[in-house]
């Protein structure tokens, strides 16, 4: 039997249509239940919006409809969106639907007979863009602590849950249940800031708008957005107050993974757990909070101008393209930058350069030396050997990076991989091969290897680009697409007859916008100069010490996507270095060289690791190109 894997993601709000950082969220999950797929689990996966509240009643007025009106716009707009971007949802729930206002009345019902749940009148400051409420004392400069919005003098009669109630349970349930709040900063943030320092009772009902689930035990109530909206991951799996679930809630609850934005953390990890104990069920097992897409100018804000949409990204770039380039670039903890500029590199390197480079190159061979015939010729030899060991370890460390939910980091596995395959070609030469008869055994077993790896490569690959990695498969002319064909390696049925290849990704241009009309001809604009530095003595030169250092280890750094942690020989001393150049060096490009150090900086610790000097670089604006030295270790520059 099949092990369940119940993951659901926040669901969207329905005031405006969503931006790509919104639509993000809907892509990793995908993603991570795509893998879960190919991994043999039993997948459910929830999505949909939250449609009630006092801003979208604002938004409907504003534009002239009903505040129902308004959300089956903005709904069946996101529905089209997550479509648009493949989300292969089970499910898509809407908090206007009749079942699931049903249900939050009964949970209502039953909190007020339990006395978890009285009435009482709230005064203090709202925020309605984040439907919450804020004491004097949270604000910051007046304003809303969340975003910063303008906040409203509240005063009217509301029912309040106990939370405070509560306070010692959650508190124990999070130091039993390390793993619950995902990652570590986030948990630290919610216990230090809002746990620890207690829990105030929570508003669960409004009187001044009225667009909302009516409240069934007083009239003129309706119920608080978040006891609404977060009770969507029960209602939508037929969830029963009463006892009568339906097989869909019993199978599938408690959740393994609420998928969430990290500015929504203490809304389902302390209100959520709190509602579901007292109902006498289960806690979600995991709450991942996300960080943000951001654009070089910061938050996507519509003032700013700086704005994103998934459809009009898909448009312009290819669908694929645009969920590669988010899930490669975006950090697991940190908040990530998202442009045409990033989407257009990483189509370019990854993609078309590694990639689709590989799958030309191996089957265009294939073609030309064997028609297309791929069949192993000859025994493995040692460079074979390390290949397919790379591949091995490289495969489990992309399961370790997924099953953890660290997709760009996975990801980079796989493209390594892609890397590693090229030089490969490079290391046996093929067309050399291909010159001698007695190598012809040969060339047929660096084209199998070759194929295998593209094989293994379009599993690995598949839940970041479902439909790109089918059409791979079918120019390898490949049904074994099963994740148990990955390991052992060498699973390629043969003798194997591959297509003639087609381009899979073609390069962009580095400035879409003048492909579409030819710009006129004019004088070659001089490059922008960086004005020099305030002038050095000799002497502060001098106070320099550069130095030769063999780089012995590469390790990624555990807090950082783009820090390599670095060991290095410098004469009879070791000692460790972090540099910001792992999307631009393997670790394999990097052992055993020599690379020019600044000896004598002060040690600094970057992101918790101290480095104890800088290696030199050049960098332009695409590139970072080491200083390579050929002295001896520890040798004395200038």
């Amino acid at each position: 039997m099949k092990e369940k894997y119940y993951l659901s993601t926040a669901i969207a709000y329905t005031s405006k249509v969503p931006h790509i950082g919104n639509t993000y969220e809907a892509i990793l999950a995908d993603a991570l239940v795509r893998y879960k797929r190919l991994r043999g689990y039993d997948v459910y996966f929830l999505t949909g919006t939250d449609e009630h509240g006092e801003k979208i009643q604002q938004e409907a007025i504003k534009n002239g409809r009903t505040p129902q009106e308004h959300v089956d716009i903005i709904a069946g707009e996101v529905q089209d969106i997550w479509d648009t971007m493949n989300v292969s949802y089970d499910q898509f729930i809407r908090t206007t639907d009749p079942k699931h206002k049903k249900v939050v009345q009964r949970m209502f019902e039953i909190f007020y007979e339990q006395d978890d749940i009285y009435k009482g009148v709230y005064q203090g400051h709202y925020c309605t863009r984040c439907e919450s409420f804020y004491s004097e004392s949270q604000l910051v400069d007046g304003k809303c602590p969340e975003d910063g919005s303008v906040v409203q003098e509240a005063d009217e009669e509301a029912y309040f849950f106990r939370l405070s109630k509560y306070q010692k349970w959650l508190e124990q349930y999070i130091e039993e249940h390390p793993d619950f709040i995902y990652p570590e900063s986030r948990k630290r943030e919610m216990m230090n800031n809002f746990i620890k320092p207690g829990l105030r009772d929570l508003c669960v009902s409004r009187t001044s708008f009225d667009w909302g689930i009516p409240v069934t035990i007083d009239e003129g109530h309706v119920v608080y957005v978040w006891l609404d909206a977060l009770s969507n991951y029960i209602t939508a799996l037929g969830f029963d107050p009463d006892g009568e679930s339906d097989e869909l809630f019993v199978k599938n609850w408690p959740a393994d993974l609420h998928l969430i934005g990290k500015d929504i953390v203490r809304f389902h990890t302390i209100y959520w757990p709190i509602f579901l104990h007292a109902l006498g069920l289960e806690i979600p097992k995991q709450v991942y909070g996300h960080p943000w897409v951001l654009t070089s100018g910061g938050k996507m804000s519509k003032s700013e101008g700086n704005v994103l949409y998934a459809k009009d990204l898909v448009k312009q770039y290819g669908l694929d393209r645009v969920r590669y380039a988010l899930l490669r670039d975006m950090p697991f903890a940190e908040d990530g930058i998202f442009t045409h500029d990033t989407l257009i590199t990483r189509t370019n390197q990854d993609l078309a350069n590694i990639l689709g480079n590989l799958l030309n190159r191996t089957l265009a061979m294939s073609q030309k030396y064997f028609g297309g015939v791929v069949e192993q010729g000859s025994e493995l030899n040692e460079l074979d050997r390390e290949l397919i060991q790379s591949f091995e370890d490289g495969i489990a460390k992309y399961q370790a990076k997924m099953d953890v939910y660290h997709v760009g980091e996975a990801i980079r596995e796989v493209i390594e991989l892609a890397k590693k395959s090229n030089k490969y070609i490079d290391d046996t030469m093929p067309w050399v091969l291909a010159k001698d008869e007695d190598q012809h055994d040969r060339l047929k077993t660096v084209l199998y290897v070759l194929t295998e790896n593209l094989r293994i490569l379009s599993i690995l690959l598949s839940p970041i680009m479902p439909d790109s990695m089918r059409e791979l498969q079918r120019q390898l002319a490949t049904d074994q697409t099963d994740y148990d064909t990955v390991l052992p390696w060498g699973q390629l049925t043969q003798p194997h007859k591959v297509s003639q290849p087609t381009p899979l990704f073609e390069r962009l241009a580095e400035n879409p916008a003048a492909e579409e009309k030819p710009a006129p001809k004019q004088a070659e604009p001089k490059p922008k100069e960086e004005p020099i530095k305030q002038e050095i003595s000799f002497d502060d030169f001098a106070k320099l010490d550069l130095r030769v250092a063999d780089v012995i280890a590469v390790e990624d750094h555990p807090n950082a996507d783009k820090l390599y942690v670095l060991t290095l020989r410098v004469g009879s001393s070791e000692r460790t270095v972090v540099s910001g150049i792992r999307d631009y060096y393997t670790k394999e490009e990097l052992v055993g060289k020599k690379f020019v150090l600044i000896a004598n900086l002060k040690p600094i610790k970057l992101r918790g690791i101290m480095s104890h000097g800088m290696l030199l670089a050049e960098e332009d604006e695409k590139h970072v190109r080491m200083i390579k030295a050929t002295l001896a270790s520890g040798s004395r520059l200038g």
